[in-house]
């Protein structure tokens, strides 16, 4: 096991991992930028470094200070949390050329992973069902007819190296197709530096379904079930859902399998999330994040499985903790992700806390790092905390999610709490009907 591990990271995040190693009898060294100077997990941590000024690539996307900072406190790993570098193959290489644990999959696999046309093509050979589109790239409106007229319109075109919804246009004509084609790779080249497109079916009503995955590095692999991410803004999560209201056992099982097997015969390290669409009775492969997830907790609560835990047991050689039998699903859990911004416009909402008071109960967890005075800075994702709740299935699951948003309070700043109140007493979500672009035209009609 670790003796010292470095949190690459901040946030509500940061402080998870933070809880994790203490846990495990791990000390704990954070970074941080001068705008953190006062979070709560730079308070709680054994040891802290300043890395440099707000901006993260002066200082999150520091690779060169991150890895100072390592040395100077004699940390042997780093766990990147999720966003900033935890996906950056070049930092897990050269953390590895330092003779420091990178808590993830080798560089090698968040390569393969981060090129979604790689990406697509190694689900593929998997054995992972796939959306049907283009093998490659698509560098012409000749090819992009081509390959549309092949799988039928609608098609969505895709950046290669994007992510976030940035580089992606929906094409229903062939009419559509040129402009398209053209927008998606000028939004793409700004966004990315890579231009690279590739064209994909749309389906028009699909739910996004993802896999929590882990892998130990030597050929064995175990799922944790799945999650429901359908309730999107702009193809950003809101809301989170395990297990999902549209799945049963059999299809869970089912894909399930599939992946767990893919990650083995990959020999994937750590965690990991296979993402699909998911429509009558069909999953399409998205991409797979080699990372810890956002709304990992919702797992933790159906599981009982500490998964922080378990990367850093992975990671340390230790292998998994579990297999498969020993992994049961028990009741259901939702996440909303608070985040500081209006909850109509959502455009930020930086400014000073003023009060802050969390919900309690059986079955209510908030993951955050924020607290009253704390100042939410200007520079960074505006997610200030994340509550999950836990019910011994969906419907006393709502009921404490309806309760626990009621006590929920974050004052001198606004924030999305408001719209999870809406969303709570609809109908469609309450009966789990909902999909990708419901979230969408929702907040269209409310406008």
């Amino acid at each position: 096991m670790f003796q010292k591990i470095l949190i690459a990271n901040r946030g509500e995040i940061a402080l998870r991992v933070l809880r994790a190693c203490k846990e495990l009898g791990i000390q704990t060294v954070v970074v941080h930028s001068t705008a953190d100077a006062d979070a709560m997990h730079v308070r709680l941590a054994d040891e802290s470094v300043c890395i440099g000024p707000p901006p993260s690539r002066d200082s999150y996307l520091n690779v060169h200070q991150i890895v100072a900072a390592c040395e100077i406190t004699g940390a042997d790993a780093v766990h990147p949390g999720y966003g900033f570098l935890s996906e950056n193959a070049k930092f897990a290489d050269i953390l590895a050329a330092h003779n420091i644990t990178f808590i993830g999959p080798t560089g090698d696999h968040i390569r393969i992973m981060g090129d979604k046309i790689e990406a697509k093509r190694t689900a593929k050979r998997l054995g992972i069902p796939v959306v049907p589109g283009s093998d490659g790239a698509i560098s012409e409106e000749k090819e992009a007819k081509r390959v549309a007229a092949e799988i039928g319109y609608p098609v969505i075109i895709k950046a290669s190296a994007g992510g976030g919804g940035r580089g992606m246009k929906v094409a229903r004509s062939e009419a559509d197709l040129e402009i398209a084609l053209q927008t998606a790779k000028s939004e793409a080249g700004a966004a990315f530096g890579d231009d690279a497109v590739y064209i994909e079916k749309y389906l028009e009503k699909p739910r996004h379904i993802e896999l929590q995955v882990f892998g130990d590095g030597a050929g064995r692999g175990v799922h944790f079930g799945e999650r429901d991410c359908s309730l999107q803004r702009r193809h950003q999560k809101v809301w989170e859902e395990a297990n999902s209201p549209a799945l049963n056992a059999e299809e869970r099982a089912r894909i399930g399998g599939i992946c767990a097997k893919a990650v083995a015969d990959l020999g994937y390290s750590g965690a990991g999330t296979i993402e699909f669409l998911y429509e009558d009775g069909e999953f399409y492969f998205i991409e797979m994040n080699t990372r810890l997830q956002v709304e990992h907790p919702v797992t933790e609560a159906i599981t009982g499985i500490d998964l922080v835990h378990e990367q850093i047991r992975v990671a340390s050689g230790g292998g998994l903790s579990v297999r498969q039998e020993d992994i049961k699903f028990n009741g259901h859990a939702i996440e909303c992700r608070i985040n500081a911004e209006d909850p109509r416009t959502f455009t930020p909402s930086p400014g000073t806390i003023t009060h802050f008071h969390t919900p309690g109960g059986l079955g209510i967890r908030v993951d955050s790092g924020v607290y009253s005075g704390y100042k939410i800075p200007p520079y960074y994702d505006s997610l200030i905390g994340k509550l999950i709740v836990h019910g011994r299935n969906r419907v006393e699951c709502m009921m404490r999610l309806r309760r626990a948003l009621d006590e929920f309070v974050v004052d001198g700043i606004k924030t999305t709490l408001p719209l999870f109140r809406d969303l709570v007493g609809n109908p469609d979500i309450a009966n789990g009907d909902y999909d990708i672009h419901w979230l969408e035209k929702y907040l269209a009609k409310e406008e």
